[in-house]
């Protein structure tokens, strides 16, 4: 159990990684800056489509709203930032 959560703790670092570097790579169109802006805002913000006090759709949406935007972003980033910007990533978080 502990591996799987080490694991993926190993993953969310580098997915975070890989995000802060297509949102600051300069070849990257201003559109999908814009959704991913979007989605970070979305996620802490206090403000949400379906309030979060009603019981299962509040949280609902933000597990639904927030992965969508960011998987927007990332299809319309180009294909050469997306490998160039993977590789950065996980050539940083690569245990030493």
């Amino acid at each position: 159990m502990w591996s799987s959560l080490k694991s993926l703790a190993q993953k969310l670092k580098s997915d975070f990684i890989y995000f802060k570097h297509i949102y600051s790579h300069p070849q990257t169109p201003r559109l999908p800056k814009y959704i991913l802006g979007f989605a970070l805002a979305y996620a802490v913000s206090p403000i949400d489509i379906i309030p979060d006090f009603i019981p299962i759709l509040g949280h609902l949406d933000d597990a639904i709203i927030i992965p969508l935007l960011v998987y927007i972003s990332i299809k319309l980033v180009p294909q050469v930032v997306k490998k160039e910007c993977r590789s950065l990533a996980t050539s940083k978080t690569e245990p030493a």
